[in-house]
């Protein structure tokens, strides 16, 4: 298991169905930052508790919100012009690397306040349900996927 969230992070996304189940996921709502950080503390085996996750959620939101979310709007923008846009095409390449870094800042941030909390053991499992909301409910599937995953990592 990666000791670091970042590490942890590209590990399993890396891994076959991953990348699939967090496109879902965000689509329904969900931060795949969080989504990762959950599966992270899962398997550090941190307590899963509402102030924890009210905690990870109120770092979050605003980041994603005026952060991320714009980058990868911009990012999808410009998927199908720059098919034939030699500079649109290296400048969107420039937006996802911008977007990638934005993810990393933020899960570096997570990681920061969740490491604090250490490796407790009980009651681990709610995580991923919890951090996913109302996202949660209809992929139940998608966060199986995750959390088989984030074992292999």
């Amino acid at each position: 298991m990666s000791s670091d969230l970042w590490s942890f992070s590209l590990a399993t996304y890396a891994r076959p169905g991953v990348e699939d189940a967090c496109l879902q996921l965000q689509t329904a709502g969900a931060s795949v930052c969080l989504l990762l950080c959950g599966l992270w503390l899962e398997q550090r085996g941190v307590t899963c508790d509402e102030q924890r996750l009210s905690q990870l959620q109120t770092l979050t939101e605003p980041w994603d919100i005026d952060v991320v979310q714009p980058l990868r709007a911009l990012r999808m923008q410009w998927k199908a012009p720059a098919t034939d846009d030699a500079v649109l095409k290296g400048m969107r390449e420039q937006i996802k690397s911008l977007e990638l870094e934005a993810e990393r800042a933020l899960l570096s941030r997570l990681e920061g306040v969740a490491q604090e909390w250490g490796q407790n053991g009980a009651g681990a499992k709610t995580w991923l349900e919890g951090l996913a909301g109302s996202a949660a409910s209809p992929n139940r599937d998608a966060l199986q996927v995750l959390r088989v995953a984030a074992t292999g990592t």
